[in-house]
């Protein structure tokens, strides 16, 4: 499910086809092979800012935070974000939208791009190019002459909980408010239920 907080600011009504958006999504959580329901938010700064500072301890708005769950998860995007970074680079919001929503997706299949010596690089850039999107999120942030280190499979793994996009199980669960009412729920929907 896609949930749109709020009007983009900036941006005509036109330019994100919420059902368009929902059918990529659900093809990206199939060719990223993410089980289970997936919820996408996107949503103002300061609701980003909120949720990174909150799970991240990072007072400052990002473009995407993913919330995996043992089934599907959670991915919150940033709208005034992915429309700058549009114009930026010369696309249309829906696209953005898209690369975000595809890094966030493999996000919650389990990558990490910040420890595993490039192979979420190589799996957004493959699934990029099936999905017909231009550079990816991790191409644009990384410095072209940084090239990935090797490090032991043991500093592989110590190092993914530090997943700067992706907060722990145990976080996101000493940070619940409330039980859900339903069987499951996402943060997403209980706040904007309530």
């Amino acid at each position: 499910m896609i949930i749109f907080e709020s009007p983009i600011s900036g941006a005509s009504t036109r330019s994100v086809n919420a059902e368009q958006l929902q059918r990529f999504a659900r093809r990206a959580q199939k060719l990223a092979e993410v089980q289970g329901e997936v919820d996408i938010l996107i949503a103002a700064n300061k609701r980003l800012r909120v949720l990174n500072r909150r799970f991240r301890r990072k007072n400052r708005p990002t473009d995407v935070l993913s919330f995996p769950r043992p089934s599907g998860g959670d991915i919150a995007i940033s709208a005034q974000i992915a429309l700058d970074n549009a114009r930026r680079y010369g696309h249309s919001l829906a696209i953005e939208l898209k690369i975000l929503v595809l890094h966030g997706m493999l996000h919650l299949a389990g990558y990490d791009h910040e420890s595993d010596n490039g192979r979420m690089a190589r799996a957004e850039s493959r699934l990029r190019s099936q999905l017909k999107l231009p550079a990816s999120l991790i191409d644009r942030t990384q410095p072209r002459d940084k090239a990935p280190q090797a490090k032991p499979p043991a500093a592989q793994s110590a190092k993914a909980a530090k997943n700067h996009h992706k907060p722990s199980a145990t976080k996101i669960a000493k940070t619940r408010r409330k039980p859900a009412s339903t069987k499951r729920a996402t943060s997403f929907r209980r706040r904007s239920d309530a």
